[in-house]
């Protein structure tokens, strides 16, 4: 006996769901297709800047903040270590601004490398990245794996944390990353890799 499995898409139609010749159910990761739509964006300092051997509080590395009527969705927190010290470990720092853009006497849009993750235009409608930010303490903590350099090699590596969507930020909310170390002589180029999403598309209700 056959069966046909249909699904309820955004639009509240019903469509057909999709499968291989051998009967193997096609699906697709949520975040390709937002790529596909021209969603993904990136965005990095430019300028390394010193990382702390403190916990971070009111001064941040680097701030992403929403300046849209849609949703960033955190794929990734990375920074680069661009100067290198010996016998050395860092691991990135992350802070989630709340709703109403408290943390930011006025954002700014600083100088950065962007782009998006499907070959359009980038611009300031898409994020302001700022660097060096006073910001409110809302709330730092610790994401990813850290890194151990035993030997100074210039420029050094990669510190990464694989958020996933995770975390999300809503219109006038923000995020701040900060790279904390063992030394203050090791700097970084941090950023932020994030999907724009509509609000229609994270209806979950």
């Amino acid at each position: 006996m056959q069966t046909k499995v249909r699904a309820v898409n955004q639009a509240g139609a019903e469509v057909d769901l999709k499968a291989t010749e051998g009967g193997i159910l096609v699906t697709a990761d949520i975040k390709m297709l937002w790529t596909a739509k021209g969603y993904g964006w990136s965005a990095m300092a430019t300028t390394a800047v010193a990382a702390l051997v403190v916990r971070p509080t009111v001064t941040a590395m680097n701030s992403l903040y929403n300046n849209t009527s849609e949703y960033f969705v955190i794929d990734r927190v990375f920074a680069h270590n661009l100067v290198a010290a010996a016998v050395t470990t860092s691991v990135l720092w992350v802070c989630v601004h709340p709703v109403g853009a408290v943390a930011f006497d006025t954002p700014t849009n600083d100088i950065t490398v962007r782009n998006s993750l499907s070959g359009k235009q980038a611009g300031s409608a898409n994020g302001f990245m700022d660097v060096a930010a006073t910001v409110v303490d809302d709330g730092w903590f610790p994401w990813g794996k850290d890194a151990y350099v035993l030997t100074t090699t210039t420029p050094g590596g990669l510190l990464m944390a694989e958020i996933g969507g995770r975390i999300i930020i809503p219109p006038t909310a923000a995020i701040s990353m900060s790279v904390v170390a063992s030394v203050n002589t090791a700097t970084f180029c941090g950023g932020f890799t994030w999907y724009q999403v509509p609000a229609s598309e994270l209806d979950v209700a």
